[in-house]
């Protein structure tokens, strides 16, 4: 009795002696334990896992004690951190007998952490008895043991040294293998396969029952903690003497742009003391920093969690910029509201509208460097309401903070907005992030896609094509980067802003190590520089041309600043029109504008923003990125048409809103094949009928639209066939001088071809103005009907689309007659007078008729359109040749960076 007194009292002191104290927050806020007391120490594991481990382990072989061994399971999927020699490893991984899924099967094994396998602990202390470790090959409920052996080193630890990622840092229940949370990485960011899904599929390779306990908790903290020691030892934190705590500003930010100009890094030495002026120009634009810049509305985040719960760990040390110091700027514009009014852009007043009722993210804004698709340290950041400048100014600075910068080149869809006021708009930043460059060195441009749709007087100034130094830049660079994302959306929506943060980072870092720019188009640029070689010799044989003045024009205008250059662009004809056949649209819309009287169908004002006219240039140009698709579009032209789908959507459903107000009852007096058409909600947005006013019978126009609307259509229609055929005139006037001197000038298969490509771009812009101009007409008789505006603008047969003479083909033969004149030659025979087959029976197309069309205007009009086209070959050329020397150079930069 005595005995059995004393062996309860002894094993009830070891107990309550045993007995660990967890503070108050250890399973109400793991993460937060985590971060504070064992990142240094997690990272310290990670690279102990990946190294050789303890003396120990590394100095004998631990399966015959031979030393110095080599060799040990390169994918951790045997449990145990021994290192073997070759004849070892070779005969213990024949049948794999160590892999963890053989362990489990047998119920009497028990895995010993400490120690080498086969070893034995003489302190065991036994794990929870259902300890779960999640494995690529499913999830097994195991036998555990600790090591008490050595007490400095913790449970967490040992599993870390076995190849186990523990779910929490005190007490651990559950752990991932290594393998497991790398398989899941690359398929969350390749496939966008959520935490769900992975830790499913592991599940019904266990047991397809559905009984299992849900692990998804634990494993996404897991693969946080993961993400975050990745991105600090991607960073070289581990081997830094003040670890973690001494992560700088956009640190973890790896990689990189290599390709980009870093001063002291991959640029010579003495970068800020240049001498612009002196240096060549191949060489300055080869340090021309050019950024990208844009939002994204798909990645909006619901207000769940908080911030105390799921804290952001080491707050502006990735790419996500500096979250206090951005938010204190943003409380300085809450009621900041900026609409562009750039004509047909409505992008930022359509973020604005949004509803965000709910959300605590409404999207976010990013910055990539334009030529090579990396995202910017400190160049991503939180949208709370929309796309508004006080957000994106912050971004923009906050990418470049700390750069010494001689040239820069921002790409932005309202870069013609967002470049006024933008200096003033700095001063209200903190004095670190007051950008020291001349400002005359800044360039504002627009994504070639996204320009379409601005004014006209953009197009020009704003344009990649024609700026100096770009190469084949394009500026779409972060569209391209936010569809790569946009599969993540709906797992981080509902995601705590601490989780997101992590999770969006490790997307960002993924991205940018799968990028890799490579050196296309060298051939199509040496094509482009012969064919424009050919194009210019031949015209420099007309004395009528200047070529050198229209060389020097587009030189100055385009290292000059663009909308300060008073001789206007080079780009654009002086002479708009060659006939005069009426107003033009633009002239129309000015003129609507002062007239309109802003009534909907239900009599009710509305803002000058949503005036008739808008509403019909708003379903024109609908119609127009429509019918340009063709019925048949080709592989090329398919593939372009859903990358531009979703801007199409949001543009159809602009045009359905406002169609609500000018065309209140329209449904009720369409036909019941239109009705039938009118309520299919799975239709593409590119071939959505738009129903414009035109599109209806007479009488249900009537009672359908709002007063007076099918008449701001018919003078909108009137402006835009008149715009078709001045643009069918400039086309086809182009083509003639450019077939006269590729016959006069070029022979042989060689010439001939390289002369195909500035063709094949004049033919394109002919079909296109021709599809307008019949498109425009069918309107306005539909509108009209028939009456004395036909004389002015008549059915266009294909017969009509010709140049000056009976038909193309005719302006040819005539010109080879012409040069075979000069050689004295005609099929092998003297010739002294080549008369051309149908000289007598041309006939003159009716779009070519002009009662002020004298031989001198013809001229005239005829030289202005072949320097429009001649200045674009040149700006081409350079472009290509800009974009050799700019892929030499980046080379070079990756080497130097290192």
């Amino acid at each position: 009795m005595v005995y059995f007194e004393r062996w309860a009292n002894a094993v009830s002191h070891w107990i309550i002696l045993a007995r660990k104290v967890f503070p108050e927050d250890a399973q109400d806020t793991p993460m937060q334990v985590f971060v504070r007391n064992h990142c240094d120490e997690t990272l310290d594991e990670m690279l102990r896992a990946e190294g050789r481990g303890g003396p120990s382990f590394h100095s004998h072989c631990a399966e015959c004690k031979r030393e110095e061994p080599l060799f040990r399971c390169a994918k951790q999927t045997c449990i145990g951190p021994g290192i073997y020699c070759e004849p070892c490893i070779v005969k213990l991984h024949r049948q794999l007998p160590m892999h963890m899924v053989e362990v489990r099967l047998t119920r009497w094994a028990r895995i010993q952490l400490g120690h080498i396998p086969g070893t034995f602990c003489g302190r065991v202390r036994p794990a929870h008895k259902d300890f779960v470790v999640i494995d690529v090959l499913g999830i097994r409920v195991v036998k555990l043991n600790f090591c008490g052996c050595d007490s400095t080193v913790e449970h967490r630890q040992q599993l870390m040294r076995a190849g186990l990622w523990p779910a929490t840092s005190i007490d651990p229940q559950t752990c991932a293998t290594f393998n497991a949370i790398k398989l899941f990485e690359v398929q969350n960011c390749l496939g966008k396969i959520s935490a769900y899904d992975f830790v499913r599929s592991l599940e019904m390779l266990s047991n397809n029952d559905g009984l299992e306990v849900d692990r998804q908790r634990a494993f996404r903290a897991i693969v946080r903690q993961y993400r975050m020691m990745e991105m600090f030892k991607r960073a070289g934190r581990g081997q830094a003497n003040s670890g973690v705590g001494g992560t700088a500003q956009g640190e973890l930010a790896e990689p990189n742009c290599r390709m980009c100009p870093v001063p002291d890094v991959n640029i010579p030495e003495g970068y800020d003391k240049i001498k612009w002026d002196e240096m060549e120009e191949d060489q300055r634009y080869k340090y021309f920093l050019e950024l990208s810049q844009d939002a994204n509305f798909k990645l909006i985040n619901r207000n769940v969690s908080t911030e105390e719960r799921d804290p952001i760990v080491d707050d502006g040390a990735g790419f996500f910029c500096n979250r206090a110091e951005y938010t204190e700027h943003i409380q300085k514009n809450v009621d900041e509201e900026e609409i562009s009014n750039c004509s047909g852009f409505q992008a930022m007043f359509l973020a604005n509208a949004k509803r965000i009722k709910g959300l605590r993210v409404t999207g976010i804004g990013g910055v990539t460097c334009a030529r090579h698709n990396m995202w910017r340290p400190n160049g991503i950041g939180d949208l709370q309401a929309g796309e508004r400048y006080c957000n994106m100014d912050f971004l923009f600075f906050s990418s470049i903070l700390g750069f010494v910068l001689t040239y820069l080149v921002l790409s932005y869809d309202i870069a013609c907005q967002f470049s006024k006021n933008i200096w003033t708009r700095m001063e209200s930043l903190p004095e670190k992030f007051h950008l020291k460059i001349d400002r005359a060195n800044v360039r504002w441009m627009v994504p070639n896609f996204h320009l379409p749709p601005h004014k006209t007087g953009c197009h020009s100034a704003f344009s990649f094509h024609w700026l100096w130094g770009a190469g084949r830049t394009h500026g779409e660079t972060v569209e391209q980067n936010w569809e790569f994302l946009n599969g993540i959306a709906a797992s981080t929506k509902l995601m705590g802003l601490g989780a997101r943060a992590t999770a969006l980072e490790g997307l960002f870092s993924f991205h940018n190590w799968r990028r890799l720019r490579m050196a296309e188009g060298i051939k199509d640029g040496k094509v482009h520089k012969e064919a424009f070689e050919a194009f210019h010799e031949g015209l420099a044989q007309l004395e009528e041309v200047d070529v050198e003045s229209w060389r020097a024009w587009v030189d100055k205008w385009e290292k000059e600043r663009h909308t300060e250059n008073e001789k206007g662009s080079p780009y654009e004809m002086e002479i708009h029109r060659l006939i005069d056949v009426g107003m033009t649209l633009k002239e129309i819309r000015i003129m609507l504008a002062a007239e309109e009287y802003l009534k909907t169908g239900d009599g009710t004002e509305v803002e000058r923003e949503d005036t008739p006219s808008t509403f019909i240039t708003m379903g024109m140009e609908l119609e127009e990125m429509q019918y340009a698709n063709g019925p048949n579009p080709t592989p090329m032209q398919a593939l372009e048409i859903l990358k531009r789908r979703t801007a199409v959507r949001t543009r159809v459903q602009a045009f359905r809103k406002l169609q609500g107000s000018y065309m209140p009852r329209l449904r009720r007096y369409l036909s019941p094949s239109q009705k039938k058409v009118w309520d299919e909600d799975d239709q593409q947005p590119e071939a959505t009928r738009l129903f414009m006013p035109s599109d209806i019978s007479a009488a249900s126009r009537k009672k359908a639209c709002a007063p007076g609307l099918d008449g701001v259509e018919a003078r909108l229609r009137t402006g835009e066939a008149s715009d078709a055929l001045g643009q069918l005139q400039q086309g086809l006037r182009t083509r003639t001088m450019t077939n006269r001197f590729k016959i006069r000038n070029w022979t042989g298969q060689r010439a001939l071809t390289r002369g195909q490509g500035i063709l094949r771009q004049i033919n394109i812009r002919i079909h296109a103005a021709k599809l307008r101009y019949r498109h425009a007409r069918q309107a306005l008789l539909r509108l009209k009907g028939h009456g004395k505006w036909e004389s002015q603008f008549r059915i266009l047969e294909e017969d009509d689309v010709r140049t000056l003479n009976d038909r193309s083909l005719r302006e040819e033969e005539q010109a080879h007659d012409e040069f075979l004149g000069t050689l004295g030659m005609a099929d092998g025979l003297a010739a002294t007078g080549v008369v051309v087959m149908g000289e007598s029976h041309r006939t003159l197309s009716w779009i070519w008729y002009s009662a002020s069309g004298t031989s001198e205007a013809g001229d005239k009009k005829l030289h202005e359109a072949l320097r429009v086209e001649w200045c674009k070959a040149y700006s081409r050329a350079n472009r290509w040749r800009e974009e050799l020397v700019l892929v030499e150079e980046e080379m070079r930069q990756m080497i130097e960076y290192g």
